[in-house]
């Protein structure tokens, strides 16, 4: 099977300003996620999306592919996933390279453990689902059957339907959210039904102890505190 790993990296963002290439313990944020694709040896080929000359460099200086600038209109706060991974399929195809599944890689989660990609492009071959996402237990709390949502006469009902709730945490179903360190896409999924998910999604569990989204200045902060225990670790 052939993956596209895709980098999506734009230069414009709010909640931490040039996080892409903001260095966070020594090296641009970037440059972790270009590391983890370039050990995945299940991954065909990796691009990193961007609009960002600057990016695009930096990007090339620590080995990852940069064959196109993104167009303006897919560097929005707006533009949506699925269309940057869906430009670089058919960039690529247009170049003569076609892939069976793609692999969305996002930067603002920087720790994956050593395989993990792998690990989860293994899955994802051995089990054929339209797509898979990672994931990490919901706390019990948080789960959606014990979640209230209101109604449309400004009563709460149980946000999955049913008319009682379960009553023993024991009884719960497990419940996961993801995390955003890995999303595979079959191609066919992505163009057809112009989706991440399809119908059928599988999954993998990542290492709670890595975890960190980066989207504010808070989870920044707490990054860099991550990125000394890791390296104190190993």
């Amino acid at each position: 099977m052939r993956v596209l790993g895709v980098i999506p990296a734009r230069g414009g963002s709010k909640g931490v300003p040039g996080k892409n290439i903001k260095l966070l313990a020594g090296k641009p944020l970037i440059y972790y996620t270009i590391e983890a694709s370039k050990r995945a040896g299940l991954i065909t080929e990796t691009v990193v999306s961007t609009d960002s000359e600057e990016i695009a460099e930096i990007a090339k200086d620590y080995g990852a592919e940069v064959p196109f600038l993104r167009p303006p209109e897919l560097a929005t706060d707006t533009a949506s996933s699925v269309d940057v991974v869906i430009h670089a399929v058919e960039f690529l195809k247009d170049k003569g390279k076609a892939f069976d599944a793609v692999c969305l890689l996002q930067p603002t989660y920087p720790f994956r453990e050593d395989g993990f990609i792998d690990k989860a492009v293994k899955i994802f071959m051995d089990n054929n689902p339209d797509s898979l996402i990672s994931v990490l237990p919901l706390p019990d709390k948080y789960n959606p059957h014990w979640i209230f949502e209101k109604s449309l006469d400004n009563f709460l009902k149980i946000a999955t339907g049913e008319k009682e709730i379960i009553k023993r945490r024991q009884d719960l179903p497990d419940a996961f959210y993801r995390d955003g360190s890995v999303y595979i896409t079959r191609t066919d999924v992505l163009i057809n039904e112009h989706s991440l998910y399809g119908g059928k999604i599988g999954y993998i569990v990542s290492d709670i102890s890595r975890y960190v989204n980066i989207d504010t200045i808070e989870d920044w902060d707490k990054a860099g505190e991550l990125a000394e225990r890791i390296k104190a670790s190993e």
